[in-house]
């Protein structure tokens, strides 16, 4: 798929630069021809004033001044000439360096005299012309295309050699534009795979071990309830669990598809964070650690109470789980300015480095044997991380040795 994607993203590209190329190229070859007829039109004008300023033909008629040249010899560029007709339209004279024969130059005439327009292109003879009236007497200028046309045949070659360049640079930006722009896509993409094959697996172990319960029961059918009533509190606990794996997987799937309501309120901050302190004094007290808080009073946030609630539970009761035996948990909350700090501290083994940026991933954990002995699923930090991001805040981590293990969040 993310092939297909790549092929299919860089096809576009190319297309989408292949169109910007050739409208460019036909905009600048549309726009330099339409200036070289423009130019060919203001000469073939400057040339007729100019024969016009000369008075009127004598009655006289006088040969051709032109040296009929050999058919083969190649015309000059630019080349103007002109032509004066008497009133049988026949030549009286010519001016300019002519080096076309007679016939040639009879044909020409012959086409302008049948066209009957006072300006046209010959194509045939690759001559441009305009021809006037005056007194009887016919004047036609004609303008010679050969330089028009090596202009245009070199700007085709030019847009060919450069288009094809271009070409082939897009195209290596391109593959290079396919794979970075599609790496997150790629990355979430695989992450999805990995989060169905997680999921899969965990409620793989609840499922198995209510379905050998309930086998355990239908073997024992004449047997009261009272009886088998420690194999239907295994199938509650195991429910229980994955209902709360369900849930879980619910809330994630809503925050990616950006789905998850956030009820926003002004409440105090403080009071929610001793709501969830106190049911873990009796916790803390069981398992003999040492739970310690400092608490500043009357910090007032505007944000969801219920999903903040849930922030901080999921990181109390990581930080119970994870300290060591008679270790410290420390809860801090403090406000700077418009800044509001929540860190959350427990003693005991540092996490390895390595593993620090993967924490709130779904479903990683640091220490595999024992998440799975705690009962967890490793989905709660990336619950947390996505409800801190619900609020625009910032959630980290650090962990040493000597001050233990430290989730940071900032409002």
């Amino acid at each position: 798929m993310i092939q297909k994607l790549k092929t299919k993203f860089i096809i576009i590209n190319m297309v989408l630069v292949s169109i910007v190329l050739i409208v460019t190229f036909i905009t600048i070859g549309i726009s330099t021809y339409q200036r070289l007829v423009s130019e060919s039109y203001v000469a073939l004008e400057e040339n007729l004033s100019k024969l016009s300023a000369e008075g009127m033909p004598k009655r006289r008629i006088e040969p051709p001044r032109n040296e009929p040249p050999d058919d083969k010899k190649p015309m000059n560029n630019n080349v103007v000439f002109k032509v004066v007709l008497n009133s049988d339209n026949k030549i009286y004279k010519t001016v300019g360096n002519v080096e076309i024969s007679d016939e040639v130059l009879n044909e020409l005439i012959q086409q302008c005299i049948n066209d009957n327009k006072p300006t046209g292109t010959i194509s045939s003879q690759d001559f441009r012309y305009m021809m006037k009236d005056k007194h009887g007497v016919t004047e036609i200028a004609f303008y010679d295309l050969s330089s028009e046309q090596t202009i245009m045949y070199n700007l085709i070659i030019t847009f060919t050699l450069v288009g094809l360049a271009s070409l082939g640079a897009f195209f290596i930006i391109s593959l290079y534009l396919a794979k970075w722009a599609l790496k997150p896509v790629e990355k979430s993409w695989e992450q999805q795979r990995q989060f169905i094959a997680d999921a899969s697996h965990e409620l793989k172990t609840p499922l198995t071990v209510i379905l050998a319960n309930t086998d355990v029961l239908a073997a024992h059918k004449g047997e009261t309830i009272q009886s088998q009533l420690k194999w239907l509190d295994y199938i509650k606990t195991e429910s229980t669990r994955m209902k709360g794996l369900v849930n879980d997987l619910l809330f994630l799937a809503k925050s990616d598809a950006s789905r998850n309501t956030v009820v926003t309120s002004i409440f105090n901050f403080s009071d929610l964070v001793w709501s969830c302190v106190l049911p873990f004094e009796s916790i803390a007290y069981e398992q003999g650690k040492d739970l310690q808080s400092d608490i500043k009073s009357d910090i007032s946030f505007k944000g969801d109470e219920g999903k903040l609630k849930q922030l901080i539970m999921i990181l109390l009761d990581n930080a119970c789980k994870y300290s060591d035996e008679k270790g410290v948990i420390k809860i801090n909350l403090s406000q700077k300015q418009d800044k509001i700090l929540l860190e959350i501290t427990n003693s005991g083994e540092p996490i390895p480095a390595q593993h620090l940026p993967h924490l709130f991933e779904r479903f990683y954990r640091a220490d595999e044997s024992r998440a799975r002995e705690l009962g967890g699923y490793g989905l709660g930090l990336s619950i947390a991380q996505n409800i801190v991001e619900m609020h625009h805040g910032k959630i980290s981590v650090t962990s040493t040795k000597e001050a233990g293990t430290t989730f940071y969040v900032i409002f």
